[in-house]
């Protein structure tokens, strides 16, 4: 990955933007030019200043500064950390990066000290944690030649597991034996996911997922995998958590959770509520209904 230069870009130009540059001067160096600037900027914000400094890290020179005095010729990737605004843009031919973050600053003056510090440490932590993902892309060697990604699971039921994947994936596998059953279908979406301890369960995102092309999509997936006889773990909804989808998830004969998503519209996203409560798009499928396949204490911990 080439990346000699890095703006990074939200509104105010104020904490999540000097965090992530205060951050990528310290871990880069020499290697890599830093700026931050935003579309409204205003001042360096104190819980940032201070929430940086418990890492030995000082924003105390730093000012806030506007994307128009940024020369697009300095800048050959810009990272932008809007979550709820509208991102600045920026000319340029610079490769766009975006980490959506929601802004520390609550703008509440009846919180707690100690809440916005928490707000500010969360987000500094997360963008401290990409900025760590981006380094290890620097200065690659020379790629393998691949031209393939395997991935298998292993099976009690080789049978159920082949119904299930043929209805799945959308065809025969294309080989088989007593022992296996290779399947060729669908392009690759690999993900590495931190190890955090956790056991494997719905709230750790180890699964298989197969994205479909809309809402309607995923809804008639649920009826499909109800005439199949595929357990739900899941029924259709949307959620609004994380990354924005409309998803279903299923379990294989064996257990292991499948997840059928589709990302959602600008129009869609522009109808996040403001509670994040997902929308359950089946009637008769929320939380306590019976063919719901989860209780409301697992739905509350989703």
């Amino acid at each position: 990955m080439k990346t000699e230069s890095i703006l990074f870009l939200c509104v105010a130009n104020s904490a999540r933007s000097q965090m992530a540059e205060g951050l990528a001067r310290h871990r880069f160096g020499d290697r890599v030019r830093v700026q931050s600037a935003g579309s409204a900027p205003s001042r360096v914000n104190p819980f940032a200043i201070e929430v940086m400094a418990e890492k030995g890290l000082s924003l105390e020179g730093h000012a806030s500064t506007s994307v128009d005095a940024v020369d697009p010729a300095t800048v050959d990737t810009v990272i932008t950390l809007c979550a709820e605004e509208v991102c600045p843009a920026f000319l340029g031919d610079a490769r766009r990066l975006h980490w959506p973050l929601s802004d520390p600053d609550a703008k509440d003056p009846s919180l707690p000290r100690e809440e916005h510090l928490r707000r500010f440490r969360e987000a500094r932590d997360r963008i401290d944690g990409r900025l760590a993902l981006l380094e290890a892309l620097l200065d690659l060697p020379e790629p393998l030649p691949a031209a393939e990604l395997h991935a298998s699971i292993r099976s009690a039921d080789l049978p159920g597991a082949v119904r299930f994947y043929a209805w799945l994936l959308g065809k025969e596998p294309k080989e088989w034996t007593h022992r296996y059953a290779i399947f060729d279908a669908l392009g690759a979406n690999f993900v590495v996911l931190v190890d955090d301890g956790m056991t494997l369960h719905h709230d750790t995102l180890y699964h298989l997922g197969v994205g479909v092309p809309d809402r309607d999509a995923v809804v008639a997936a649920y009826h499909r995998a109800r005439e199949l006889g595929a357990p739900i773990h899941k029924p259709p909804r949307t959620t609004w958590r994380g990354t924005p989808l409309h998803e279903l998830w299923l379990k294989d004969p064996d257990g292991n959770l499948i997840e059928i998503y589709a990302r959602l519209t600008p129009a869609e996203l522009a109808d996040k509520p403001a509670d994040l409560a997902p929308w359950f798009l089946v009637p008769g499928t929320e939380p306590g209904a019976t063919e719901a396949g989860e209780s409301d204490e697992e739905e509350r911990g989703a």
